[in-house]
């Protein structure tokens, strides 16, 4: 059975995953304390996205 997807179902999890990395990054790049827990969250949401995907398709 063929699921036809369109570019909006298709895009919106990688773009939003790229958002939070591009925030992740910026926020260890330019704050401490905070920024770095910030960080550290924002860059752990892809490997988490990722890993429970793999788990899933396993």
């Amino acid at each position: 059975m063929k699921i036809l997807l369109n570019g909006t179902q298709i895009w919106t999890v990688p773009i939003m995953l790229g958002l939070i990395s591009a925030c992740g990054l910026i926020a260890a790049l330019l704050s401490d304390g905070v920024g770095d827990a910030v960080s550290w969250i924002a860059l752990g949401v892809p490997i988490t996205v990722g890993f429970c995907y793999a788990v899933r398709r396993a």
